[in-house]
This record gives structure tokens, C-alpha cells and sequence, in this order.
């Protein structure tokens, strides 16, 4: 079924339940519903039909949850943008769905406004949070007055094979790439996870993960689904108030990368067993390291913990069961419920254990490919065991043991995964060469036991008065956080192979020969 069902079933069943509880608001089930209907009824009104885009520009608040299910109520695809998108990306983005309309928070307007004069040709309705003087944004109609229009449903006639979000992630040509997800992809991807979860009504999910990342993303699709309750954060930043929520609100579920298992290890005033409400603890983004895995087991004893694997394409891959932490500490465990995942060689063949290969991902979550991008699609997905289906490729390398259990060995391409994300070099390389002090620039991806990888850039400067932070400091300025260099470091030249070409495989290499 179209997955707002969920919220409509929910609300008529058990409306009076918390749905969304954040610092500003806590929402029940019926409030939750009429919301994003009211929402969904000022969308219509301005213009967004079935199909239609609309971009959800905000950090994590109720008004962005509000608004993902307004969009789905309208009929429409929505596509979640990171708040520290800037104007030149997001212009792109908008151009390139045809944005019908925008959902967004004052305090992001100024970029919005930049945006739109890329792509002035689009029209677009754009919906914004009031100021703190409590105007609405110039150029943008009050979001606060779509919620007071009348509560009518809009029969838009979708079903559940139209396209419920547009994730935007990043490509190798430097350019962003819409990963197209239908209603069935999300019902069957949460259906999976919520199973090996055993996630339940009763459950308070705590979630601080943006939501246009789709591990945080998916905390709130999956507690709508079940009728549970989701916590909704903006940030780990403040460790000491998260326990004290998780405290105050009886919090059962926390989904975790590594950077927030660093920060929990390295706290010296917590003790075993400080959340006991805690049932689960997940963690995506990166192996966690087996000796976190050991000390996180030892502060939270009663939580099961979960460690996954995952890519935007089909949102989950494999989680490996807890019990399966000491016997197999470095694996990414086995396919979720229901897909199929197996390794392949470069003609498409099974390989048997211990071989590397190729990682392929059979399913009813699998994506339907990119937004306008015929090529990379034709990559990513390719025939399968059956004549009328198309499975996943990863481009990620992975070894099988004897019983199934999955390790991942590397990246068959050059994006990036770091926190998560996956990040193009060439996008981060363009922002480098738009700098006129930067002569030449080639960025990879350096190991990090926390982030996964972190990015590193390799410069050749024509301003020798240049600095790192110099360097940090303009890439902050143009690129999401997430996609920012950790480590700068300065060459005479860079490594080129034969023909002339830059090198990022001898870049690498110069970077470990220099640590």
C-alpha cells in the first residue's frame, strides 16, 4: 500500500499515542495526521499534483516530518535535502527533478533565494517556517498558514508503485544522482528491517541522524509504520543531554554511527547499564571496530547490539544477529529478511566462499533506478536470475565464509563512503579548483576507524600564501559538512600515470608513504 496509509491507520487506531516528540513540539498520532493533511490540502491548492517533487530543505524538526507526509499525501515524491546543502547544489537538485515545490525553515531561505534565481524557469511553490520576529521570509508563503487550511484529503489516485522519495546521493561525475524509491520499495525495506529489529508498537526509537540521510530518515518511516514513538533530535553535539532524554522518554531503540560510538567510549563518567531502557543499539556507516563492539556490550548489557550494511539504492543490504558479534566480530552478518545478497565475479558468476567479488543485492526494496540517468542506472542495475527482474550491483567488494556471513573487502569505484555518505571526489575537487589560489587538486579517501574514510585532498597551490584552514575554510563555505576535507596536505605536483593523467591510486599512495 502507499506508505502515508500507515500514518492514516495508525492515527485512526491509536490517535491519542505520541507519535514524534522533539524539543519544540510533541506530536500524537491524530495531530500528526491532520497536519500533513492540512499540509498536503495547501500543496494541492498551490499547484503540486500527483508525481510532482517536493524538496523537504530542513534540519530535524517537526515540521519536516510533517512535511515528508504531506508530500505523500499530495501524491507527490518527496526528496529530503541536507540543511547544509548550498545554494549552487541545491539549485542543481531543483533543476534537475523539476521541483514543484519546497518545504523549508526561514533560516535556510537565503539559500533557497539564491537556488531559485539557477533555475528561475522552474515553477515553484515554496512554503517557509516564520522568522523570529515572526514574519514570513520574503519570497516564500507561510508554512504555518498551509497548516491552517482546511483538513480535505486530496484524491490524487496514487498507487503504490509511484514514486514515494527521491534521494539525492552523490555521483561519480560530481553531480548528484535521484535514487528513485516507490511506496512497495519502502514498505518492503522497513517491512525487513522492523522484522530483524523486532521493533514493536511499544517502542521509542531515538533518533539524532539527519533526516536526509536515510539511516535517520528511515528511524522515522519505520516508527510510523508500527505505531511506535520517535524522539527526534538535531545532533549528537551535547552526549549528557541525549542520555538524559533517552532517560526522560524510556527510549527502547538508538541508531548509532561510529563517530557517536567514539564519543560515548571516550566519556569517563557513564557505568554499565546508565540507559537500562535501552533494547537496541544499531550501527551503520562503518564496521565498528571489535573492540568498541566489546565496550559498548560491556555500558549497555541489556541492549542487543546490531551491526548493518547499507547503501541509498536499496536502503538496507545485511545486518549481522547479535549473537553473531563474537564469532564473527569483522562481518556485516548475512542478507535482511526476505532480499537475496550474493558475491559475484566481474562476468556475473557466483564465487564460492573466501573469494572476493562483487556484491549483489536481489529484492523487492532494490530501487528503480536514477532520476534521468539512463548510464549510471544500466551500471547499478542489470538482468537477473529471472527475465523480468533487475538486481543491484554495489560496486562494493566483499568476501562469503562457509555459512554466508558477508566481510566487506573495498570499493570497486572511487566515491567515497565517510559517516555513511557517499561523497564523489570530483565534486569536492571542483569546489578545489574554484579556488584561483589552487593550481591543481585530487581528493581520496583515507581509512578511518570511525568515519569509515576520511577525505583527504592532495594540493598544488599558485598562492603559496595559502593555508589548510585556508582551504577548509572555502570548501565549508560551498560543500555539506559531511563532504569537507579532514586532512590537506600540499605537493609540488601531483602523481600522473603515462598519459598525464592524475592518479588518484598514486595520490593514495603518496598520502600513506607521507603518514
Amino acid at each position: 500500500m502507499r506508505f502515508e496509509q500507515f500514518l492514516i491507520r495508525n492515527a485512526g487506531a491509536n490517535g491519542g499515542k505520541a507519535a514524534l516528540v522533539t524539543e519544540r513540539k510533541r506530536l500524537r498520532y491524530d495531530e500528526l495526521d491532520e497536519l500533513s493533511t492540512r499540509l498536503a490540502a495547501a500543496l494541492h491548492a498551490n499547484g503540486v499534483k500527483r508525481n510532482d517533487r517536493v524538496l523537504v530543505f530542513m534540519d530535524n524538526c517537526w515540521e519536516a516530518a510533517v512535511s515528508i507526509f504531506a508530500a505523500l499525501k499530495a501524491g507527490a515524491t518527496f526528496s529530503p535535502i541536507n540543511a547544509s546543502t548550498k545554494a549552487d547544489k541545491l539549485g542543481y537538485i531543483i533543476g534537475d527533478c523539476d521541483a514543484a515545490a519546497i518545504l523549508t525553515q526561514a533560516k535556510l531561505m537565503p539559500i533557497v533565494t539564491e537556488a531559485r534565481t539557477l533555475h528561475a524557469a522552474a515553477p515553484l511553490f515554496v512554503a517557509a517556517t516564520a522568522a523570529g520576529n515572526g514574519r514570513t521570509p520574503e519570497g516564500a508563503a507561510s508554512f504555518e498558514g498551509c497548516l491552517a487550511s482546511e483538513p480535505l484529503p486530496v484524491l490524487h489516485g496514487g498507487i503504490d508503485i509511484d514514486l514515494a522519495m527521491l534521494i539525492y546521493t552523490s555521483g561519480s561525475t560530481g553531480r548528484p544522482k535521484g535514487v528513485m524509491m516507490t511506496h512497495r520499495n519502502i514498505d518492503a525495506a522497513s517491512e525487513s528491517i522492523t522484522t530483524y529489529l523486532r521493533n514493536t508498537p511499544d517502542d521509542v526509537i531515538l533518533n539524532v541522524l539527519p533526516l536526509a540521510f536515510d539511516y535517520g530518515l528511515y528511524q522515522l518511516l519505520m516508527a510510523i509504520r508500527l505505531g511506535a514513538t520517535l524522539v527526534l533530535e538535531k545532533s549528537f553535539a551535547f552526549p549528557q543531554a541525549i542520555f538524559e532524554r533517552i532517560r526522560a522518554e524510556g527510549v527502547t531503540g538508538f541508531p548509532l554511527v561510529p563517530t557517536m560510538a567514539a564519543m560515548i567510549l571516550q566519556m569517563r563518567d557513564i557505568e554499565p547499564g546508565f540507559l537500562p531502557s535501552l533494547r537496541y543499539i544499531s550501527n551503520t556507516a562503518a564496521a565498528l571496530p571489535p573492540a568498541h563492539i566489546a565496550r559498548l556490550r560491556e555500558l549497555f548489557p541489556s541492549a542487543r547490539l546490531y551491526s548493518m550494511y547499507g547503501l541509498t539504492e536499496c536502503k538496507r543490504c545485511t545486518y549481522l544477529p547479535p549473537e553473531e558479534l563474537d564469532r564473527r566480530p569483522g562481518s556485516v552478518g548475512i542478507a535482511i529478511p526476505y532480499p537475496e545478497a550474493f558475491v559475484v565475479d566481474d562476468e556475473g558468476n557466483r564465487v564460492p566462499p573466501g573469494v572476493p567479488g562483487e556484491l549483489v543485492i536481489r529484492g523487492p526494496h532494490v530501487m528503480q533506478g536514477y532520476w534521468r540517468n539512463d548510464a549510471a542506472t544500466e551500471r547499478m542495475l542489470r538482468s537477473g536470475p529471472n527475465p523480468w527482474e533487475k538486481v543491484l550491483h554495489t560496486g562494493d567488494l566483499f568476501r562469503a565464509d562457509e555459512a554466508g556471513f558477508l566481510y566487506f573487502v573495498g570499493r570497486k569505484d572511487d566515491i567515497i563512503k565517510t559517516r555513511g555518505e557517499k561523497v564523489a571526489p570530483k565534486e569536492v575537487e571542483m569546489v578545489l579548483h574554484a579556488h584561483p589560489g589552487i593550481a591543481e587538486a585530487v581528493v581520496i579517501g583515507v581509512p578511518d576507524p570511525v568515519l569509515g574514510a576520511a577525505i583527504g585532498a592532495l594540493v598544488v597551490l599558485s598562492d603559496p600564501a595559502l593555508s589548510e584552514k585556508d582551504i577548509i575554510r572555502h570548501c565549508t563555505r560551498h560543500l555539506e559538512d559531511f563532504m569537507v576535507p579532514k586532512i590537506v596536505e600540499f605537493r609540488a605536483e601531483l602523481p600522473k600515470t603515462d598519459t598525464g593523467k592524475v592518479s588518484r591510486r598514486l595520490a593514495a599512495e603518496t598520502l600513506e608513504l607521507a603518514e
